[in-house]
């Protein structure tokens, strides 16, 4: 394919700022269609990123588009009643995270992708941060070389703070009234007290649930939650131990997401950037101390001015063109769900 001819269905804040932005001035990728509930905000959001023709829902895009895939940045509480749909299309389609708002409507939609083959993308752009991309090839060697010794430690801090980080200074608003949606049933498991807990937890905290497994390059156990809900620990397969906090403390005017994956001796440290932040990647610190009197040596390598949303965009497109796997599938996504599922299980019992 000379471009990947994509169709968008949604745009308010996220389908704008996170993704239209990045898409629409790639240069091997061509939107060419917006599917939206709100005529008129479909319409201002055409004109400024040169989108040819507008839908007023995304049957009536699929039906008269020949797309090579769609892009969807719709409430993840409705994944289980749209996604299903777009699979129909028979093109790869990218969604936000989480998979879905219960495991068993994820579990639903997996079995939607699995059973048509679909390529679904899950769109946790921090895999697709330069930083992380650095600090994972970097962990993996020194798990392979040994130089570090053994992998021995991961921890991820997690405070609350801005996360637009100004984002959204060029999003276009409407006040028109957005129609009812149909959403994906609560989960049946839960009362509705925990199962609000719960999606607030995958809506917030997933990234950092899926970052775990990403840099330990295997699947882990929790074992512990505290009653506050500010720590959850966890054990690898290979018997790493792992924490996560969640918002120890907070920041108004700041983002400083971080995570520690130490050796025996030395550590990568990875530092992340608000999600909205633009042209700004991330950053990381490795240290090697080699011990018998040699210095140790903390090093700091510079990235490209990439910022995770832009080259999630582009990872997608690579993955549409088959020159790449998508960072974060559906079948791993869904392993988001069970960890979170776990997660409620061990703080309220439920």
């Amino acid at each position: 394919m000379d471009k990947v001819r994509i169709g968008f269905v949604g745009v308010g804040g996220m389908g704008q700022c996170a993704h239209l932005r990045n898409y629409a001035t790639l240069p091997d990728c061509e939107v060419a269609a917006i599917a939206e509930l709100r005529p008129e905000l479909a319409r201002k959001v055409a004109v400024r990123y040169g989108v040819p023709r507008v839908y007023p829902d995304h049957h009536a895009m699929l039906d008269a588009e020949a797309l090579d895939a769609v892009v969807a940045s719709q409430p993840f509480t409705r994944h289980g009643v749209l996604i299903p749909e777009l699979l129909d299309a028979g093109v790869p389609v990218f969604i936000e995270k989480p998979l879905a708002a219960s495991v068993e409507a994820g579990r639903r939609l997996l079995d939607a992708v699995e059973s048509r083959g679909a390529l679904v993308m899950v769109g946790y752009h921090k895999r697709s941060d330069p930083a992380t991309i650095y600090a994972k090839a970097e962990i993996d060697r020194f798990k392979q070389t040994g130089e570090l010794g053994r992998l021995r430690y991961v921890r991820i801090v997690m405070p609350a703070g801005d996360w637009i980080a100004s984002g959204f200074t060029d999003l276009i608003a409407s006040d028109e009234p957005m129609p009812p949606l149909d959403q994906d049933p609560p989960a049946s498991d839960m009362d509705e007290t925990v199962y609000e807990e719960y999606v607030s937890f995958v809506n917030y905290y997933i990234h950092q649930v899926n970052l775990l497994r990403h840099l330990l390059g295997e699947p882990y156990r929790l074992t512990h939650v505290d009653k506050a809900g500010r720590v959850l620990v966890a054990s690898s397969a290979s018997g790493v131990t792992c924490v996560i906090e969640m918002s120890p403390y907070t920041t108004t005017v700041d983002w400083r997401e971080e995570a520690l994956v130490a050796f025996e001796h030395g550590y990568v440290k990875l530092f992340l950037p608000a999600p909205l932040a633009v042209n700004r990647p991330g950053r990381v610190e490795i240290l090697r101390d080699p011990g018998d009197g040699v210095a140790p040596v903390a090093v700091t390598p510079t990235l490209p001015w990439v910022h995770a949303m832009r080259q999630q965009a582009m990872n997608f497109v690579a993955a549409v063109r088959g020159e790449r796997k998508p960072p974060c599938a559906a079948h791993e996504a869904f392993e988001d769900l069970l960890v979170a599922r776990e997660y409620i299980r061990l703080r309220f019992g439920a």
